[in-house]
């Protein structure tokens, strides 16, 4: 079997910008992404990117992708990472097509939407619920809706809607929405958007498809009528796969600040990672010291 000098589990703007390194670096690799942009591709209006005043997320991740594949870069798209080990020389992958084997691996595999845990989510997913506002809220025109989440993904989930439902109902259940102090106050300066603080959601209710949502309001519980549920209450980290990586309370791998792992040849690179802010711009900048590091680490144990 072909052992690689270097795999990248992932192609956000982590693990893209890592590819783009390691093409340069001429290091023999190869990219293993599930999809390509990652959470990227899920941001709508981003005005905090260096050198774009204003782009969608849609946007910048194909100016990304374009970058890496002007390298020529190898990538297996539509592919799981189900089980990573090392061996004495040797880190081995599974993945649901595949095993592979590379001296070096940088996990920049991101993170997923929490699920709500309650009656009616699943039954519900992809008929009238939904964890993506930017995919999905087109299909939510002119109707009433429901976005749960009061932080930044949250927020920007509201945004992307106010144009496109008719009424937008924010369920938080803390006292106050957090976030972006700009996205806050469009947010709540917008007319068609209610917040709910201090709510939680029960249950989602429906036939065929949604058709509203039982809230816990202080201390009362009613129905909210909607036909569109938007779940933005944080993410987790895709790093169940990893053996043997030390990570923290909230599954995120631990690194240092070369992204080194506690596994020799093992690096991490953006939101999988325990780094403390989750940012485009900083998981790129993450996903290029990490190629670095493994280059450096590649020298020393040729």
């Amino acid at each position: 079997m072909h052992i690689y000098d270097l795999i990248i589990i992932g192609a956000g703007p982590a693990g893209i910008t890592a590819s783009v390194y390691a093409a340069r670096k001429q290091l023999d690799f190869l990219v293993i992404s599930l999809d390509v942009g990652g959470q990227a591709a899920w941001s709508g209006d981003i005005e905090n990117y260096t050198g774009y005043q204003f782009i969608t997320g849609q946007e910048l991740v194909q100016k990304f992708e374009e970058h890496m594949r002007g390298y020529g870069t190898m990538l297996k798209e539509n592919e799981e990472v189900l089980e990573l080990t090392k061996d004495v020389q040797v880190i081995r992958l599974k993945t649901n097509k595949a095993d592979y084997q590379a001296r070096s691996v940088i996990i920049a595999s991101g993170k997923k939407s929490k699920e709500l845990g309650v009656v009616g989510e699943r039954e519900f997913k992809n008929r009238g619920l939904t964890y993506c506002a930017i995919c999905d809220g087109p299909l939510f025109a002119g109707k009433d809706v429901a976005v749960i989440g009061g932080g930044n993904s949250a927020l920007d989930a509201a945004l992307q809607l106010i144009k496109i439902a008719k009424h937008i109902y924010m369920v938080n259940n803390a006292l106050s929405l957090s976030g972006d102090v700009i996205m806050r106050r469009k947010v709540e300066e917008t007319a068609n958007v209610t917040i709910l603080n201090n709510s939680s959601v029960s249950a989602v209710l429906g036939d065929k498809f949604v058709k509203g949502i039982k809230i816990k309001h202080g201390l009362q519980e009613k129905e909210l009528a909607v036909q569109g549920v938007f779940v933005e209450i944080g993410l987790i980290p895709n790093s169940v796969f990893v053996r043997g990586v030390e990570k923290n309370q909230k599954n995120e791998i631990k690194i240092n600040l070369r992204n080194e792992t506690n596994l020799p040849g093992i690096f991490a690179a953006g939101d999988v990672t325990d780094v403390p802010e989750k940012q485009i711009i900083i998981a790129a900048g993450e996903g290029s010291k990490a190629v670095l590091s493994a280059a450096h680490y590649l020298l020393k144990n040729n």
